[in-house]
């Protein structure tokens, strides 16, 4: 299992690294509009459709973006589709965690598979802008999913439960703790003053998302930090309230070893948007 999981690993990287690093945007850009597509053909399966409906499911979503694209969207000043944005994750994501598991299937499935389809193309629109920005400013965002990954990880194993009685969401995700979360907000909050520092020392041509919000002030970095640490791990767990409601362990098994897609970019699809609305509020 390791060993799959590493050689996916690897393969992955040697794809993703070269289009993120090329000279023009394009190549990442279309890369991610195909991941999108695959999470979709995910999303329509855990929603309980067949192969057909679930393959229409990924087409919608691709023509979505593609319009997007085609409209000159990528270049637009959105900070109004990202404010939007913004709200309906936060407070739709506090509805779902309220109805639990159960409540997910009392969702019209039409309501869902929109919600869906709609969360994939913002994620994809979200990175599109911040690639057209600079690798710098993209990079740091999806480190902070990754930071905060690890170090809840390493946190929940070493010091879940000591402090805390309850787990943090113990009918979706039985393995999170609350000292899981604390240990990720450390380690996004370390990454966005190492990033800030790293930035100024080699003045950076294109300032990375912590710099953006650390010309705005001190406190706004610390409160945006910790606000994005803590929707990664409401991504985490919004994916894991649906799998569990649909009876699947992984959103399927196209990446040996890691699962599916929307096992790999959950914690992305709430945070990409949400750190274009940071940004564009403070500019």
């Amino acid at each position: 299992m390791l060993k799959q999981r590493v050689i996916t690993a690897m393969v992955l990287l040697a794809i993703l690294l070269p289009a993120l690093f090329a000279s023009s945007p394009l190549p990442f850009t279309l890369l991610v509009l195909v991941m999108v597509a695959a999470g979709a053909w995910e999303w329509g399966r855990l929603n309980g459709f067949g192969q057909a409906a679930s393959v229409a499911t990924a087409g919608v979503c691709m023509a979505l973006c593609g319009l997007a694209w085609q409209q000159g969207w990528v270049a637009r000043d959105l900070r109004l589709l990202w404010l939007a944005a913004g709200v309906a994750w936060v407070l739709g994501s506090v509805a779902l965690i309220r109805l639990g598991v159960p409540g997910w299937a009392q969702i019209p499935r039409a309501v869902r598979w929109a919600g869906g389809v709609l969360a994939l193309w913002l994620a994809w629109l979200a990175v599109a802008q911040a690639r057209a920005i600079g690798v710098n400013f993209l990079l740091s965002i999806m480190a902070l999913v990754w930071a905060a990954d690890i170090c809840a990880y390493f946190a929940g194993r070493r010091f879940g439960l000591k402090f805390t009685r309850n787990k943090l969401a113990p009918a979706i995700s039985p393995g999170k703790s609350w000292e899981g979360v604390w240990g990720g907000v450390a380690g996004v909050l370390l990454l966005a003053l190492v990033w800030v520092f790293l930035d100024r020392h080699f003045a950076a041509s294109v300032p990375s998302f912590y710099s953006q919000l650390a010309r705005a002030g001190w406190p706004l970095l610390i409160v945006a930090a910790v606000f994005m640490a803590a929707m990664s791990v409401v991504g985490d767990l919004i994916e894991s309230l649906i799998k569990r409601s649909a009876g699947a362990k992984d959103s399927s098994n196209l990446l040996p070893g890691h699962g599916g897609v929307l096992d790999r970019i959950d914690a992305l699809l709430p945070t990409l948007p949400l750190a274009m609305m940071l940004t564009t509020l403070v500019y």
